[in-house]
């Protein structure tokens, strides 16, 4: 059995995109954690579990995906009607640059039979 690469994206991806999103939107430009959560479509307290490492720590983003993230927060920070377009333009970009076929095969091993995704065990 294997899992949809999208089911990998929502449980693990969009979550660690997220809290480094939030970790950059309260630090660098110091929006509160319901400013924050209400950009990034979640609540104040899911800001805080991003923040406590209580949530999103299953995987780490690359140096690449993080400076692409850090160019969406300065984006979403002056405009926060950006922010859905900023998180899908750095899911793509993790797409394009393989870095969601890493994580797909962290904990979906059995889709590499399927996508043509090479194992690197």
């Amino acid at each position: 059995m294997y899992l949809l690469p999208q089911e990998i994206e929502v449980w693990y991806i969009i979550p660690a995109v997220r809290k480094e999103l939030a970790k950059l939107l309260t630090a660098k430009y110091e929006l509160s954690y319901e400013k924050a959560g209400a950009i990034l479509g979640i609540s104040k307290a899911a800001v805080s579990q991003y923040l406590s490492n209580k949530r999103a720590n299953k995987i780490k983003l690359t140096p690449e995906v993080k400076k692409e993230v850090a160019k969406s927060a300065k984006i979403i920070a002056e405009n926060p009607k950006m922010a859905l377009g900023e998180i899908q333009r750095i899911l793509k970009y993790m797409k394009d640059k393989k870095c969601s076929c890493e994580v797909c095969k962290k904990f979906n091993r059995d889709v590499v039979n399927f996508c043509g995704c090479e194992p690197r065990y």
